[in-house]
């Protein structure tokens, strides 16, 4: 609740995914190896990685190395598309 993914592609060595966030909902800390980079497509969030926070707005960007703590919480009703390497395995078939 809160947040929805739907892959949009998933290759050899990388997964696509479009997720849709409401406001104020938190996408809780969490580590995983995948590299994860992003772009605000609407809305803006609050992010935070490795205790840096940073305020992206629509038309920006992310980069999340992998293995760093980090977490989400949108600021309004936000889309994001993000791609993930490698292949994120358990959004492959969503």
């Amino acid at each position: 609740p809160g947040a929805t993914r739907r892959t949009l592609v998933s290759g050899d060595n990388q997964t696509l995914v479009r997720i849709e966030i409401e406001q104020d909902h938190t996408v809780p800390e969490h580590v995983h190896p995948h590299e994860q980079v992003g772009t605000v497509i609407a809305g803006r969030i609050s992010i935070t990685i490795q205790e840096q926070t940073t305020i992206i707005e629509s038309g920006g960007s992310y980069l999340i190395p992998g293995d760093l703590p980090h977490s989400v919480t949108a600021l309004e009703p936000t889309t994001l598309i993000e791609c993930f390497a490698p292949v994120r395995d358990e959004f492959a078939h969503d």
